[in-house]
This record gives structure tokens, sequence and C-alpha cells, in this order.
């Protein structure tokens, strides 16, 4: 029978001399899927295989490598599956484990190993394998311990996390290690020439029957068999002839045994090459002749990874052009895309698209599960935390993270909403050019440019939302269509302030500004008259040139110690004279304890945010808030606020200057006149609550990416009733059905309702 696999190749190069790393790149020209060596750890003839794997990884690009097998007694597996998982990452998850229980005992006890019996080496590997999965499910968070026969673990931390699901491939050939393949392994890597007629057969049956009782489809397994031939003009025998008796050879092991991979033995290049140019291809064709139905080409999931699928998603429903990089809950790339950079998450399913039409796909998918919440992601970090759900659809834009120059005259560029910030600054700064991007560069682009874009470079070159000249979006029913001030010009007002209601936007035209080396500065402050220093903040910050803007963060004072502030300022100045004097002001308003002012590029500033993946927990609590100035009053209830021992973290952000220059009417972003950006978080949702609300007299709107209460009143807050009457107005023009509704929702305007 046929276990439905897609039908790969993959070679056997003989680990020795440079001929091994030139064979393996030859094989990856050709096409080959996969390229082995042989592991004989105490053959000093040949290079050793871990060694000559990972040197292979770093002259590749897309070819998987894997052994042939591994000697795992050889091969401690705790350090084994630390050794594979980093190879997995740094070869972009290419790499497969392939193990073995051992052979040729008098060598393997000659270099240190113990010499086992057959059952003893069986259950030595068995253990292997638990500790390998134990080891690589970085996902679960408490350590590894493991008390077994051969091998004992004492609280070893997992991970790390490789880039793909590592399938584990056994050699095998005696019954005892069959049947451990059947309950534990996703793979049979056996040689040809090693079998005797029907014996290959006769190992599937014992494999199914072994996976069977484990409660496992026997369908996970892979069946990869070593094969070796020569070329000749007439048939001479099993693989001993023209390429089209190799495919009359092969092809029942394809159809009638399930073989899935198979792997040429063979160090002669010829012969690599006509393989895969006159066997391959022909092989391939004759099977889906001779199936019922074509073989897949997408990833096959096993059935300990569906078990663990949620309640109304429509898996098997999944667009085709989706299903490839699709992320379900049982993936190994779950724990990566569940939760983004506050938020913990537990979505249904994570769809990846990679182009435009394919965002209409999948958002046509989330239209088929209304009850299902949808969350839009670029780059993960907004603090709200709705590009996560639970048991919902996730749509990660991730892919379209393109920075592409339009127009060097007009400093005009397209950017796809998956780049980060950091990614754009880096792409702008060879230019000298920059757009200003909230205070860090691993925040997304999609996110930040439809809701406003307060950051370092505000005060002089304005929001984010200001730069932007049209977007390319996909609408409530799957259009595609562009907006600018002269398309679809409503549409594109809304957009500036409140894109999440009314679209995915696939790609932002943005007009650049010319920004040389800025000058940046950290500043570290004793407030311990917290009230009063807030009020010198407020009034230095707003006399400040445009050209320089600051933001201030606190937190509470510790027990017996004043509270400390730290200010994180950006002069848009190369000159250090101009730097200096436009933060000196800044300097005397208390004494400090820490300062670093640099010149740098803007791209530099913006780089300093890492890479890794968001790993959000909980639920974030978050306040924002607009005021125009910082009062007396203000200043006293801030300080307030940051004794209560509610707020662990209290920012200020400076606005007006360019901001202030923009009509209030020509964004859905209205709050033109605000001087500060006011942002709270605590861990108590009720406590913080009842103090932010009690603050509202000194509240003149909110900006909702630091937002996460979800009253409906904070819609309210965060656009005015004019702006606020329009939006609705276009909500039921644009996405009458409500289809973006869980980013804080703007119902749309009914027939017969008033604005």
């Amino acid at each position: 029978m046929n276990y439905g696999h897609p039908l790969e190749f993959g070679t056997f190069v003989t680990p020795t001399g440079e001929d091994a790393v030139a064979l393996a790149r030859r094989s990856e020209e050709l096409g080959y899927d996969l390229v082995t060596f042989q592991d004989h750890p105490y053959q000093p003839a040949f290079h050793d295989t871990w060694t000559l794997m990972s040197w292979v990884a770093g002259q590749t690009e897309r070819i998987h490598i894997a052994a042939n097998v591994l000697n795992v007694p050889l091969r401690q597996p705790a350090v084994l599956a630390r050794a594979a998982a980093s190879l997995d990452l740094l070869s972009g998850g290419r790499f497969d484990l392939a193990l073995g229980a051992g052979a040729f005992w008098d060598a393997i006890e000659a270099m240190g190993g113990r010499r086992l019996e057959p059952g003893e080496a069986v259950d030595a590997l068995s253990e292997a394998i638990d500790i390998i999965r134990g080891l690589l499910d970085a996902g679960e968070p408490d350590p590894l311990r493991f008390d077994g026969e051969h091998h004992k673990l004492d609280g070893a931390e997992r991970g790390p996390l490789p880039r793909h699901h590592i399938p584990i491939w056994l050699g095998a050939h005696k019954r005892r290690m069959l049947r451990l393949l059947g309950r534990k392994a996703d793979g049979w890597m056996v040689t040809a020439g090693y079998l005797k007629p029907g014996e290959f057969r006769a190992g599937n049956k014992i494999i199914d029957e072994a996976a069977t009782e484990a409660g496992r489809d026997p369908a996970e397994i892979r069946r990869m068999l070593n094969i070796g031939g020569t070329f000749t003009d007439q048939r001479q025998g099993f693989l001993q002839g023209p390429p089209e008796a190799w495919v009359d050879d092969l092809l029942p092991l394809v159809v009638e045994d399930g073989v899935g991979t198979f792997i040429l033995m063979s160090d002669d290049a010829a012969t690599l090459e006509r393989f895969a140019r006159d066997v391959a291809p022909a092989l391939r064709a004759a099977v889906d002749r001779a199936l019922p139905a074509p073989l897949p080409t997408g990833s096959f999931r096993s059935a300990a990874v569906r078990a663990k699928r949620r309640d109304g998603v429509d898996y098997d429903g999944v667009p085709r052009s989706l299903a490839e990089l699709a992320v379900e809950p049982g993936d190994i790339d779950f724990s990566r895309v569940r939760s983004n950079y506050l938020r913990g998450g537990n979505p249904g399913i994570v769809l990846r698209p990679r182009s435009t039409a394919e965002v209409a796909e999948a958002l046509a998918f989330a239209r088929r599960h209304p009850d299902l919440p949808m969350g839009v992601r670029s780059g993960g970090h907004g603090v709200s935390g709705r590009s996560t759900n639970d048991g919902g659809i996730v749509i990660d834009l991730g892919f379209l993270d393109g920075v592409e120059v339009l127009d060097e005259a007009t400093r005009r560029v397209r950017i796809g909403p998956g780049a980060r910030w950091k990614q754009v600054a880096a792409a702008l700064e060879p230019y000298g050019w920059a757009l200003s991007s909230g205070d860090y560069g691993g925040v997304g682009v999609g996110g930040l440019a439809t809701a406003g874009g307060i950051g370092f470079l505000g005060r002089k070159h304005g929001l984010t939302i200001d730069h932007l000249r049209a977007v390319e979006m996909v609408l409530a029913d799957g259009s595609t269509v562009r907006a600018s001030g002269t398309e679809n010009a409503d549409l594109f007002w809304a957009v500036r302030g409140a894109g999440a209601n009314f679209g995915i936007v696939t790609s932002f035209e943005f007009e650049v500004d010319e920004v040389g080396e800025v000058g940046w500065a950290q500043l570290g402050f004793v407030a311990s008259d917290t009230s009063g220093f807030l009020r010198r903040f407020g009034e230095v910050a707003s006399s400040a040139p445009r050209d320089t803007t600051a933001f201030l963060v606190m937190g509470p004072p510790r027990r017996g110690q004043p509270a400390v502030a730290q200010l994180y300022g950006m002069v848009d100045s190369g000159d250090p004279d101009t730097v200096i004097a436009q933060l000196q002001p800044f300097a005397r308003m208390a004494p400090m304890f820490q300062q670093q002012v640099v010149i740098a590029p803007y791209a530099a500033v913006m780089g300093m945010a890492p890479d890794a993946e968001h790993q959000g927990r909980g639920e974030p609590i978050s306040r924002s808030a607009f005021i125009r100035e910082i009062t007396p009053e203000f200043a006293d209830a801030a300080e307030r606020l940051l004794h209560s021992g509610v707020v662990f973290f209290f920012q200020l952000r400076t606005v007006g200057g360019a901001v202030a220059d923009v009509d209030p009417d020509a964004t859905a972003y209205a709050h033109r006149d605000a001087g500060f950006s006011v942002v709270a978080m605590g861990v108590d949702r009720e406590r913080l609550d009842r103090l932010w609300d009690g603050l509202s007299e000194h509240f003149d709107g909110l900006y909702l990416s630091f937002e996460t209460d979800q009253r409906p009143e904070r819609v309210a807050d965060a656009f005015p009733p004019r702006t606020l009457g329009r939006l609705r107005e276009l909500k039921g023009r644009y996405d009458p059905d409500n289809v973006f509704r869980d980013n804080f929702n703007i119902r749309p305007l009914t027939g017969g309702e008033e604005s």
C-alpha cells in the first residue's frame, strides 16, 4: 500500500575528503531533497559526520541534511538534542535526525562506548528518543527529568526550539527495532541490499501493527529506502539498466510497498545527475498515473498534531495556497506565533499569507467562521494584544515585509505591513532618509501605520501616518482597492488612525524624510519630588525646539528609596554642540544618576530591538490618554498613581510640534492638539481602571494602540464625536457586516440610525 507521503529523493555520500562536500552541493543543484552521510565515529578514514553535516549546512541553501544513521551509543542523547536543534536553527530548518541503535560493538567499545546486548541497545535507543523529543519540546515549561535504565536526566532545561519539526527516523532491520519504530519514530531508513525478497513488505507489516497498537496512524511513518545501481544500455537486473528500467523497478516499491523516499547510494556525480534528470521526474509521473489520486505536495500532520486542533475551525478547508505555511496548535511553530509581545494567546490556526491574493483568501476563510475571533498581525508588538486570541483565527502578515524605493527623487517608498521598523530604518539609512516610527524597532509596520505612530522624530516630522501617501488593502468583502488622496479618499482618511476597522493593508506608500545622524540620549534622574519633576519635564519638553522629542518612563519608588525616571530623547541633528545645547534644559530638571548621549544614525537607535519571537503571557493591563499639558493638578494625580502600588510602568510621550500642524479633520487620528500621550500599566485591571477613570478630568482623548480596556466607551474617547460619526458611516459602507470587529470595534452605522 502507499502511505500518502510526497515522493522525495536523496543521496547517500561517503564522508571522506572534499568530494563529500562537493557532492552535497551538487545534490542540491540537481534538485535532490536530502543528502545523507554514514556515521562511523570509530573510523578515522571518515570525517566526523556531525562536523561534516554542519559544514555542508553552511555550504548549501535548500537541501535537507541527515546522517544515515547516527551512532547513538557514541552520542549522548541530551547533547544530541541540543546539537540537532542548533543545526536546524542555523540551517533554516533543514536538519533531519536519523538514529541507529549501534553495530560494530568492538569498535564502539574501543571509542569509550558501553557494549550492549541487542535487546539492551534497542531499549537504550528507545530512552534516547524520549529524551531527544522531551528536550526539543521547548514549549513545555517544566525541566525534563528522566530516570531510565541507560539514560538519566535530573531537571534538564528544554530547548532550543528548532526551526521545524525535526523528524526522527530509525535505521532498523530486526523485529524489535521495527516495533520500536512503529511506536515512536517518524521514518524507517533501510538499505535495499540488506533485504531479502519480501522483507520490506514484512517489515512494513510489523511497523504498522506496532503503530496501531500504540494508537498511531501507520501513515505517519515515512518509508525510506537506500538504493544503489548502475546505468547500462540493457537491463541486467534490479537497478542495472537504462533509466526506464529503473523506473519500472522502483514503481512497485512506491505504489505497493509505500516507499516515500529513495536515497541513491553513490559517490559518482554522473550517476547522481542521470538519476535526477532521467529517473526521478519519470518516476513521479508514473506514480501519479498508477495511484488513484496524485500524491500530496504539502506537509503531513500526525495524529498527535491533529489531536490538538480546536473546535469550530475547518482545518481541512484551509486554502491550498495557505495550507503549507499555516500553523496549528500542535505544530512546532505554534509556540512562536501563538502569543504577541504582551498577551498570551492560543489561537485555533495562524494563517501566514505571502501576497495580497493570499490575504484575500485568508480573510475569506475567516469569514466562513463568523463565530470565531479574528486577529490581524503585522509585528505582534501591539500593547492591546488584539493580534492573538483564544481558539480563533490569526492572519499573520509577517511574510509581507518588503521595503522598496519607488522614486528616489520624491523619497517615495513602498513598505509591507509585516516589516519591522528596524528593518525599514536599515533600508532607508543608506539614502540618508528616515521615517518617524514609534520608539521601538521591533514593532511591525502595519499596526502602527494605521493607528498613528507617535515616535522619536514626531515633533520635527509628525506622525507616521502624516507621511502616508497611499495604501493597497483588502476590504471585508475580499476585494482589493488602492486608497490615496485621489483614489477612495474617504477610505484613505479612515485608514490613517482607524485602519484596523476597515480592512487589511497589504502595502503602504510613504514619502519619507531626509534625516542624517541624530543625537540619542538616555538620562536617568532621581525624582524625589515626583510631582515637581513631572511639571518641570512638561515645561522643558513643550518648549524644546521642534527637532527635539523626549519620552519619559517611570515606575513606582522602591521601598525606602526615591522615585527614579528614565528619559529617552532624540535631537534631529548630527552636530554635537546642537545636541548638547538642546538636551541641557532636560539635564537640569533633577539630579542625574546616569547619562548617555551619542551621535548615531536613526537606524542604529531602531536597531537595538532584538529579533526574538514574542512570548507574552496572560492579559496585558494598560490604559492610555492624551493631555494637552502637564498641569500641577495632573502632576499631583500622577504622583499619587505612581505611589499607589497599582502601576508598574508610567510613560509620557511628547507630541505637539509638527503633529499639531495637521488639520484635525484631515485624518481619523484627530487629537492633534495634544501635548502628551500618557500610558500606565498595571497588574490589577479593576484597581487600575478605578484609579485611571478617576483621572478622566485631566484627559482629552486616548491613543488606542496603548489601550487594553475593551469597554465600548473607549472608542468614543479615542475619536471625537464628529470623527466617530464619519467613521461609523464609512464602516457601514465598507464593512457593513462588521467583519473587522475584534480590535476596538467601530460599529457600522445602520439604516435609520443617527450618527
